[in-house]
């Protein structure tokens, strides 16, 4: 598998974890640390703020990615985070802290869009599917493991330690950047034009297809990620993180492979496999009456979204024009926001403490996984 790819590429997929690891391993002491600051009733802008700046930096970064270069805005994304870092010990405010998660989000809205359009740029198509599993893969251990090393450094060096830690990761990601080689061969000089956007900037008509099943899926991604926690408790689980574990675990397993089989069956194929696998898992999800079956939801569920991630960017990168590669990467971002935003939201506002409502919440969440394999049924016999 080595021999496959270039060396560009292994930086690339390294440089991700870093990136991602840089960015998670502070989340879990973020509650506290705004608690500490007097801010606990804002402790849900936590992630709010950071997912609402991703989104809106989106189209910019979609339109930077195809006219200033893959590796400037991976550069900038990585930068933002690593800065970011930097200025959560300095300020002393609840204001000022929210204000830094807001700017913090531009390193998402940034990074993995050039990241996604520079390995379409030197992998070759037939192999598109497996190199972004393989990418996804190194970003989820990197989402996974981040979380583990920032708590373990907590403990010994404390907060301050641990934001300083983050920022080391994140200007890593960016120190092997800049040694690579801009793919772009038609880049311009940047331009303060370059940010203005215009409709035809937000969306790539020619990913409408991917887009769709991105945003019917990951409601419910939306829906897991918040009422996992309390289900956990619901049913006696101790250790909240015990569900994620198992989800991401699960997930790794079939990146890469996954990635591979769109390859050589077609995305599609795949595709109807992975929203019967996410519609399944919800089923057995939102009927779990013991700790085995919500963890084996958790498993299916981990199989299902790992499959779906890396094969719907394959896919995007197949149907977007070359000279907008960079704006269908950011469109499909675009939905995958807002489906878990939405998830987030719908399953947050009916569960309201009633345990009761599991099942109705997560087999709602499923049955739009059901309606992408419909969907995609349809597209495939048109």
């Amino acid at each position: 598998m080595f021999k496959k790819y270039s060396k560009n590429f292994w930086l690339l997929s390294f440089s991700s974890y870093l990136f991602f690891s840089s960015f998670t391993m502070i989340i879990p002491e973020l509650p506290a640390y705004l608690t500490g600051m007097g801010g606990k009733e804002y402790i849900g802008l936590i992630i709010a703020l950071f997912t609402l700046t991703a989104g809106i930096s989106r189209p910019f970064s979609g339109k930077l990615t195809d006219q200033w270069g893959r590796i400037p805005v991976m550069v900038v994304g990585a930068t933002v985070s690593g800065l970011a870092a930097l200025l959560y010990p300095v300020v002393a405010t609840v204001s000022g802290f929210l204000l830094i998660r807001l700017f913090h989000g531009f390193s998402t809205g940034f990074k993995p869009t050039g990241t996604s359009a520079y390995i379409a740029d030197i992998v070759p198509a037939d192999k598109r599917g497996e190199a972004l599993g393989i990418s996804s893969f190194f970003g989820s251990v990197g989402m996974a493991s981040g979380p583990a090393i920032g708590s373990w450094f907590f403990l010994q060096y404390g907060i301050d330690g641990l934001f300083y830690l983050s920022s080391v990761f994140a200007f890593a990601s960016v120190a092997i950047l800049i040694g690579m080689k801009e793919t772009l061969n038609t880049n311009k000089a940047f331009h303060p034009k370059m940010l203005k956007i215009s409709r035809s900037d937000i969306f790539e008509p020619s990913v409408f297809i991917p887009s769709t099943v991105m945003i019917l899926t990951t409601l419910a991604f939306g829906t897991v990620v918040t009422l996992a926690p309390d289900f956990s408790d619901f049913l006696g689980i101790k250790n909240r993180g015990l569900f994620f574990v198992v989800f991401t675990s699960s997930s790794l397993l079939v990146r890469i492979i996954g990635g591979q089989l769109s390859d050589r069956f077609g995305r599609k194929v795949v595709l109807k496999v992975s929203t019967l696998l996410i519609f399944t898992s919800m089923i057995v999800l939102g009927f779990s009456t013991t700790q085995f079956q919500f963890f084996a939801g958790a498993f299916i569920f981990g199989i299902g979204y790992g499959l779906n991630s890396p094969t719907l960017f394959a896919w995007t990168i197949d149907l977007s024009p070359e000279a907008t590669r960079g704006k269908g990467v950011a469109t499909l971002f675009i939905f995958l926001e807002i489906g878990i935003g939405m998830g987030a939201l719908i399953s947050g506002t009916a569960y309201q403490g009633i345990n009761e409502r599991f099942p109705i919440i997560f087999g709602a969440a499923g049955f739009f996984s059901l309606i992408a394999f419909f969907y995609l049924q349809f597209f495939n016999r048109k």
